[in-house]
């Protein structure tokens, strides 16, 4: 996931009226599943793992969450906004894909950015407001531009940049402008602008001015 400062920026342009402590939950819940992946040893085991948080992402839709903070927060910041567990748990689906396939061919690669970066734009869209249809884009190319960070395969690697630069073409006004700002540090990383660096920070404080 990006640096904790663009994180914390692009939280900042959230409404403080719950939204914020919203879009905040989804991502920690993003951070959680892909820290199942990135510990997963055993590919049964992390599926396993994958399958508990599908479990109890669904189960919010009808009983109290466990004493979790992350599936806490989600019960307590999305479900009165009318975002459901189930379809919290399509997150999951995105996630999953990194461990059953053995190589990430391209319609594997947009499986996992569909399911990961597409939903969870998407599902940050019903509460923030803004263009979906182009935030689920953008949110593909995010998820891409990430995983190509930590992909050790060059050839999946080079993929997932070239899908992730195709995503991410797209026009950013529109969308949720904290959104627009995760889009725009996953360009800003395909491209190799250094973090902390200031082409970066003044790129990003445009758009958080101008919104495109």
């Amino acid at each position: 996931m990006q640096n904790d400062s663009e994180r914390a920026l692009a939280l900042a342009y959230a409404p403080d009226d719950g939204r914020r402590a919203a879009l905040s939950a989804l991502l920690a819940l993003d951070a959680a599943l892909g820290e199942v992946v990135r510990s997963t040893t055993q590919p049964a085991l992390g599926q396993i793992r994958l399958a508990w948080w599908r479990e109890q992402l669904i189960k919010l839709d009808t009983q109290p969450p466990p004493a979790m903070p992350e599936l806490v927060a989600l019960a307590e910041t999305l479900l009165p906004r009318g975002v459901g567990g189930a379809e919290m748990a399509e997150l999951v689906d995105g996630w999953d894909v990194l461990i059953e396939e053995e190589t990430l061919a391209d319609a594997a690669l947009e499986r996992f950015a569909a399911a990961r970066g597409g939903r969870l734009f998407a599902l940050a869209t019903q509460v923030l407001s803004g263009n979906a249809v182009r935030a689920e884009r953008q949110g593909r190319g995010w998820a891409l531009a990430d995983l190509s960070q930590r992909l050790d395969d060059a050839a999946a690697r080079d993929r997932a940049v070239a899908l992730a630069r195709a995503a991410l073409a797209g026009p950013l006004a529109g969308m949720a402008k904290p959104l627009g700002l995760m889009a725009l540090s996953a360009r800003l990383d395909l491209h190799d602008v250094p973090a902390g660096g200031p082409k970066r920070a003044a790129r990003l404080l445009w758009f958080g001015l101008a919104g495109r």
